[in-house]
């Protein structure tokens, strides 16, 4: 099978620290657009490098992703990565200020998001990771365990600021954004993992708060993730599968124009879709670009011999996703460790705190 330069709808993982003939022949399938690494694909900055150069070896043109954040969702901690705070505590640095006034504690929050982000996206540029899923532009009610302290805080205007500012340190290591999870998964108390969560509010009350960072980041942001929670006032199938909210909602009130994943088809909270095939093709129909399915290889090799996509929504899918990719290649990590940004984004960093 001969590699294509264009990127196919279907986002996969691979099994273990190098690729095996499964993995190859599943990035070669014309349907793959990218490659989603966890955990279990890290033991070391050089078996990273040597991966990810591999993937590019036989498609150089293919997304590599990444779950890494910081706090309890980060998948390389170790040889020299720096564990990163949960967004959560860089919230808590704007609201040190005890009245609105206090303007300096925003400000330096918003300096420490900048901060975060660059080292984020620096130490995997330089290990040749494309992206990471991130920011949570969730709002933290205190309801959702699964969201908590991934979240900026309560506040969607503050949320918007450190999002916007940790997307500027992102971009400024030539890394692209994805906002999760549309509209918003911190009021429903389920973990879409495990669970199918509801949220009962209305449509007006989630247009009012969750929604307002996704419409004030606007062009800022580059990819968006809907969340796998069923919003019954609005319509009975969860964010991801719905074109009332992806097309009607996304697209053309809030006039985003980026990315648009599903979350992990494996999920539960994705079952009410069908089987992988059926929740692939309701999530592309409702106006996603490209579907996620993580952990289970049997169901990407399903994915792929069954899934079946016109040629005008591959092109657009595959346009706007090539749109993702890094412009040049980042500098290696030996470099980046003496690099004056870098240097002191970690100044900063520990200054506050948040990193060791």
């Amino acid at each position: 099978m001969k590699p294509t330069k264009a990127l196919g709808p279907v986002i996969l993982d691979v099994e273990a620290l190098e690729l095996n003939a499964s993995d190859r022949r599943r990035i070669l399938h014309p349907l793959t657009g990218g490659v989603i690494l966890f955990g279990r694909n890290f033991k070391s900055r050089q078996q990273l490098v040597c991966l990810t150069a591999e993937i590019k070896s036989l498609r150089p043109e293919l997304l590599i992703c990444i779950d890494h954040e910081g706090g309890r969702v980060q998948r390389c901690k170790q040889d020299g990565f720096t564990h990163l705070p949960a967004m959560q505590r860089i919230g808590d640095v704007w609201t040190k200020g005890k009245k609105p006034g206090d303007s300096q504690y925003a400000i330096e929050a918003m300096k420490v998001a900048t901060a975060c982000g660059y080292i984020l996206a620096s130490e995997l540029r330089a290990c040749g990771v494309d992206m990471s899923f991130t920011p949570v532009l969730d709002l933290n009610f205190n309801h959702s365990s699964v969201i908590g302290d991934r979240s900026f805080g309560r506040d969607p205007q503050i949320v918007f600021m450190l999002a916007k500012n940790l997307n500027q340190g992102l971009r400024l290591a030539d890394m692209a954004n994805c906002g999760k999870h549309f509209p918003g998964h911190g009021w429903a108390a389920a973990d879409s993992h495990i669970a199918i969560p509801i949220d009962e509010r209305s449509l007006d009350k989630i247009m009012q708060d969750d929604v307002k960072p996704y419409e004030w980041l606007d062009l800022s942001l580059a990819s968006v993730m809907p969340a796998h929670v069923i919003y019954p006032k609005v319509d009975r199938l969860p964010a991801g599968f719905s074109s009332l909210w992806l097309k009607t909602i996304l697209r053309q009130q809030l006039g985003f124009n980026g990315v648009i994943f599903s979350d992990d088809l494996s999920m539960e909270g994705a079952s009410v879709a069908g089987n992988v095939v059926e929740g692939a093709h309701l999530a592309l129909s409702a106006g996603c670009d490209a579907v996620l399915i993580c952990n289970r290889p049997d169901l990407a090799d399903q994915l792929l011999d069954r899934l079946k996509v016109s040629n005008k929504k591959a092109a657009e899918s595959s346009q706007r996703l090539l749109k993702l990719l890094p412009r040049a290649k980042f500098i290696d990590w030996n470099e980046l460790q003496h690099e004056t940004e870098y240097v002191a984004a970690k100044k900063l960093l520990r200054k506050h705190q948040l990193i060791q």
